[in-house]
């Protein structure tokens, strides 16, 4: 991915002066720095970044200027780049699946955080992983709610299990804390309460003081014009639960946002090759590039339509299939999309808030896949 070392103005100078024949993702520091602020400010305890949702070296960069200083990382490669750029940032290995040459270079880098969600992976930090000083968090699940799809198909122990996970990471000598991720995208802010209050009845069964809860991820970006996350709310649900549900015992609070903290600060524009007899628009971005989230939890709706020299366009919205560049069937964004009748081959279509899940899981399927990211001062205009 190409660096554009020129700050724009917005993206609509950009695409004039350059008329670019690849995908563009524009992104903004201050945009993403006030969203960083906003967390650091309303959340009632620990703000951790999850580094998978965009690992770019400028985001990590922006985010710790702003006073990010704790992040979820979930490999090695992750661990190292954080250990580079924020030497002295808060590491929490909350992948709760790791070889043992993944846990060995864990150790060495100084993470003394882990989340566990089965005996067998338990034994195995018990074994290569010191006690003295080190968190494990017992990652538990229950039935989603409000979200776009369920991490509990594959993370999360069951309520009655995290019971015993958490007695014996106590008795391994281990800083015991408790974990969750209610759901990507969670726009309920309720799914967090009935979470918190269930982590108190699992301290409670196992009888242990827990030091941490971690309410995960799953802080919403804004995806749908008609659908405003609701984020102070949550922050405030989030801080009325806790001390409902711990009383005297409140732990402290982290939260491991990812899309919330970075997927606003970035516009991707992608360019129409192609408008197939006024019915199918063909996109030079699709499932295999910057938009590979769209097919798993829907379309982004926050779109807009520019020409060749910025022009916006104006027209009546007409709904139409659209696909990606590559020559695979399966390269389509979900339902239809609504363009602009007067949208021309050439022009550029603007998708807001597509900042996480994105550049990270762009491929070079097929020959395609060159995507260059612009500093912008603003990302209206």
């Amino acid at each position: 991915m190409g660096l554009s070392k020129t700050i724009w103005t917005n993206p609509s100078e950009f695409l004039a002066r350059s008329m670019p024949d690849a995908p563009v993702m524009f992104f903004s520091p201050a945009v993403l720095q006030a969203t960083a602020r906003r967390f650091l400010d309303g959340f009632p305890g620990f703000v951790t970044y999850a580094v998978k949702s965009n690992p770019d070296r400028i985001v990590v960069e922006n985010l710790a200027a702003a006073g990010i200083r704790g992040f979820d990382v979930a490999s090695p490669e992750e661990i190292r780049l954080i250990r580079q750029l924020v030497p002295d940032a808060a590491l929490h290995y909350n992948n709760p699946v790791r070889s043992r040459a993944e846990i060995a270079v864990a150790v060495e880098l100084g993470v003394k955080s882990y989340s566990v969600d089965s005996h067998s992976e338990l034994a195995k930090l018990a074994e290569l992983v010191p006690a003295e000083g080190t968190e494990i968090s017992v990652r538990f699940k229950l039935p989603v709610q409000g979200a776009a799809y369920n991490f509990g198909a594959k993370f999360g122990a069951t309520v009655e299990l995290a019971v015993e996970l958490l007695r014996e990471a106590a008795g391994h000598g281990f800083i015991p804390s408790l974990t969750f991720h209610p759901g990507t995208q969670c726009t309920d802010p309720a799914a967090w309460e009935t979470y918190i209050l269930t982590a108190a009845e699992i301290a409670r069964d196992a009888g242990v003081t827990i030091a941490r809860l971690n309410v995960g991820g799953g802080f919403p970006s804004h995806r749908l014009n008609d659908v405003m996350p609701r984020i102070e709310s949550t922050f405030a649900m989030i801080d009325l639960a806790a001390t409902a549900a711990f009383g005297e015992n409140r732990p402290q609070l982290v939260c491991e946002p990812g899309r919330g903290l970075c997927a606003e600060a970035f516009v991707l524009a992608a360019r129409v090759k192609a408008i197939r007899d006024g019915a199918h628009v063909f996109l030079n971005d699709g499932v295999y590039g910057a938009l590979a989230e769209l097919p798993m939890i829907g379309v982004i709706d926050r779109i807009e339509v520019r020409s060749e020299t910025g022009a916006l366009r104006t027209g009546e919205g007409v709904s139409r299939i659209c696909f990606g560049p590559t020559c695979d069937s399966v390269d389509r964004l979900p339902g239809e999309i609504t363009f602009p009748e007067d949208m021309e081959e050439g022009d550029y279509v603007l998708f807001r808030g597509l900042g996480a899940y994105s550049m990270a899981t762009n491929t070079r399927f097929n020959g395609f896949g060159d995507l260059t990211l612009a500093t912008v001062l603003a990302l209206r205009g």
